[in-house]
C-alpha cells in the first residue's frame, strides 16, 4: 500500500503538527515578579521558586481552544510584594497589568492597571503548580487562573464587543469555587474593590457598560488613531460617556477607579494636541468623576 513506504514521513508530520500546536498555543506571554525584600529570615529560594512557577503556570498552561502566533501572545504581568511568610504562607499584594499594541503603530496601551490588596496563600517550596479546569486546588492557582481568564476577556472585548464572554464566564467560575474557600479576597460584599468586586464590575447591569467602553475606545479609538487622529479621538470621547452611566448607578464602583488608574495618564497624551472644544467636553466629565485627581485632568483642559 502506498503509505507504508511514507508511514515514518506521515509519523513526522503529524508529530510536527503536534508540536506546532503545543508550541504556539499559549496564550500569555506574563512575566512574574516576586519581591520579598520585606522578609527576614526566610531563604530567597523559596520566593525565586515561586516566581518561577508562577511564570511557567501562566505561560505554559493551554487557557483557550484558540491558536495563538508567538507575536500574537497577550502581554501582561504580575508583580506579587511578600509582606509576610510563617508558616508556609504567603500575604502580600499583587499589582496586575495588562497590555495590548495599537494597530498599525509601535504603541502599546494598558488595559489593566490594578493592585489587589488580599492576597494570601499557603505555599511551600517546591510545590507543583497544577491546573485543573472547574476543580478548586489551591488559592495561588486559583489566584492565576482567575487572573489569566481576566486578561483573556479584557484583551477579547478590546478587538471585539463582549469577545471576552467566554472568559469572563471562565473567571466567574472560579470566584464560585473560591466562594467555598473561605479565602479572603474572594467573597461578594467583603469590600467593593476585592476580585468579586473586580468581576462583578465587568458583569452585572449597572456597570457592565464598562465593557462596551473598552472596545469602543480600543478598537474604534486607538486603533483608528494612526490613520485618522479626528476619528479615533472622537470614539474615544463618545466612550467616555459610559464612565457618566457607571457613575450615576454605581459611584462607588472599582470599574471607575480601575479605569482611572489604567487610563489617566494616557488621556492626558490622547487629547494634549486636540480641539479646545473636544478638551473642555473631556474635562468637564472627568471632573465628576474624579475630583481628587484635577491635576491631571487640568491637563487635559490646558493641552501642551
Amino acid at each position: 500500500m502506498w503509505w507504508q513506504g511514507n508511514k515514518i514521513g506521515i509519523i513526522l508530520l503529524f508529530a510536527i503538527m503536534f508540536t506546532s500546536t503545543k508550541v504556539f498555543a499559549q496564550e500569555l506571554n506574563c512575566t512574574v515578579e516576586v519581591n520579598s525584600s520585606s522578609v527576614e529570615g526566610t531563604s530567597t529560594d523559596i520566593f525565586r521558586t515561586l516566581q518561577q512557577s508562577m511564570t511557567e503556570y501562566l505561560n505554559e498552561n493551554q487557557w483557550t481552544n484558540t491558536v495563538f502566533a508567538p507575536n500574537e501572545r497577550i502581554e501582561c504581568r504580575l508583580f506579587l510584594t511578600v509582606k509576610e511568610y510563617k508558616d508556609e504562607k504567603v500575604k502580600g499584594e499583587l499589582q496586575v497589568q495588562l497590555s495590548r499594541p495599537v494597530y498599525n503603530s509601535s504603541y502599546t496601551t494598558t488595559l489593566l492597571n490594578f493592585k489587589d490588596t488580599k492576597v494570601e496563600f499557603n505555599y511551600r517550596e517546591g510545590d507543583p503548580l497544577t491546573f485543573t479546569d472547574n476543580v478548586w486546588e489551591n488559592n495561588l492557582t486559583g489566584l492565576l487562573n482567575y487572573y489569566a481568564y481576566l486578561f483573556l476577556a479584557l484583551d477579547f472585548d478590546s478587538f471585539s464587543p463582549k469577545g471576552g464572554q467566554p472568559y469572563f464566564d471562565k473567571a466567574a467560575q472560579v470566584v464560585q469555587l473560591a466562594q467555598s474557600s473561605g479565602e479572603i479576597g474572594w467573597r461578594t460584599f467583603e469590600d467593593n474593590r476585592n476580585r468579586s468586586a473586580v468581576l462583578s464590575s465587568f458583569t452585572d447591569s449597572n456597570t457592565g457598560m464598562i465593557r462596551d467602553l473598552i472596545y469602543q475606545y480600543h478598537r474604534k479609538g486607538l486603533d483608528e488613531m494612526v490613520t485618522s487622529a479626528d476619528k479615533g479621538r472622537a470614539a474615544i470621547t463618545e466612550s467616555l460617556k459610559a464612565l457618566e452611566q457607571i457613575y450615576s448607578t454605581a459611584p462607588m464602583s472599582v470599574a471607575l477607579t480601575m479605569f482611572r488608574d489604567t487610563k489617566l495618564d494616557e488621556l492626558v497624551n490622547i487629547y494634549s494636541k486636540s480641539p479646545q472644544s473636544e478638551r473642555e467636553e473631556v474635562y468637564e466629565l472627568l471632573k465628576k468623576l474624579y475630583p481628587t485627581d484635577m491635576e491631571r485632568i487640568n491637563k487635559i483642559r490646558n493641552g501642551s
